[in-house]
């Protein structure tokens, strides 16, 4: 099950293909887009990537900005910063709480936004990189693939009927950007023929955590290609990007006080790019492309395939094994539901 797109999308780059772009392209800043009457939601936007792609859009007019965020301390911090940068109308910014580790958090948030006007972009940043097993006390999952993946996963799914109401006061259908990696194709995904595959990341015991994090990217984008699959561009137009390399978020914070973390943030503070400059690949893939970016990934601003093995024979049975799991995890939810409705309407 994919898209047409795919037929023409290159593959992912290699791994020294990667490197090359990371330090040979350097985007422009965006510019001759106006956003004026537009509405945006980021999570994960008080800090990095997520944090200044927000900026990016409130520089070309964006005229109402939800951050989404675990810490309304720091989101409210990261709100009046903002204002202040762009001096933007009163309530133009809103910070609203999302723990992506709790679902009824989700839930609570999906809610809230009913109330909005209208949802032109939303931008699904926010991720974790554990330097050690954390397990979610509520759900017993590996906490990287419960945000990274699970959360994520039930967030979009949730969204789906509010964005389809509001395309009745808006020209353009929303579109849905989720901030993932190259790195989704560079691991083994050692736990791809474990079966129920979410229980095997579960097991308690050692594992490569930087892998892990590869992994649940990975999860991720097997995500993406099935959504995208199912729903059309005409209801939410759903593609995925790459910051690439950063060397100031903080996203590898947990990692980066490790000896290994210490010495490769030596390394990629040559190679990676700040920020600043990193989120303009995802403001890029929010406002600069079309229909044809439906189910794919971009990279350096340029349209690939989603990870390799998701276009084999194997990973068609894994995505198939990961949606079952994804659907039993939702149901009470009605995740099910939700998606036959929105897509039949």
């Amino acid at each position: 099950m994919g898209t047409k797109q795919e037929t023409t999308a290159e593959p992912q780059a290699s791994v020294p293909r990667f490197f090359y772009q990371q330090i040979t392209v350097k985007p422009a800043e965006i510019q001759n887009v106006n956003l004026q009457g537009k509405t945006a939601i980021i999570t994960g936007a008080n800090t990095g990537v997520g944090y200044e792609a927000a900026s990016q859009l409130l520089g070309l007019g964006l005229s109402k900005l939800v951050l989404a965020v675990r810490n309304l301390d720091k989101g409210k911090a990261a709100a009046a910063k903002l204002s202040a940068s762009h001096k933007v109308a009163e309530g133009a910014i809103e910070v609203w709480e999302l723990d992506l580790s709790v679902y009824e958090s989700i839930v609570k948030f999906v809610e809230r936004t009913k109330t909005l006007e209208r949802i032109d972009f939303i931008v699904l940043n926010a991720g974790v990189a554990h330097a050690k097993r954390v397990f979610n006390e509520k759900t017993g999952h590996d906490e990287m693939v419960q945000v990274n993946f699970i959360s994520t996963a039930l967030l979009a799914i949730l969204l789906l009927p509010v964005v389809q109401a509001k395309r009745e006061s808006q020209p353009h259908p929303t579109r849905i950007t989720f901030t993932s990696s190259e790195v989704a194709g560079w691991t083994a995904f050692a736990e791809r023929k474990d079966f129920p595959l979410l229980a095997a990341l579960d097991k308690e015991g050692k594992v490569d955590m930087l892998d892990r994090m590869f992994v649940s990217k990975l999860l991720g984008q097997f995500f993406i290609h099935r959504l995208a699959a199912i729903v059309p561009p005409s209801i939410a137009l759903i593609n995925s990007t790459s910051p690439g390399s950063v060397h100031d978020s903080e996203f590898n914070r947990e990692h980066d006080k490790t000896f290994s973390g210490a010495a490769a943030k030596v390394f990629m503070k040559r190679v990676a790019n700040s920020a600043a400059v990193g989120s303009r690949f995802v403001t890029d893939a929010i406002v600069n492309h079309g229909e044809e970016t439906h189910g794919l990934f971009l990279s350096f601003t340029k349209l690939y395939k989603l990870a390799p093995i998701i276009y084999t024979p194997e990973g068609e049975k894994i995505e198939e094994q990961l949606w079952s799991e994804l659907m039993a995890e939702f149901a009470p939810f009605k995740a099910e539901e939700i998606i036959k409705s929105v897509t039949e309407k």
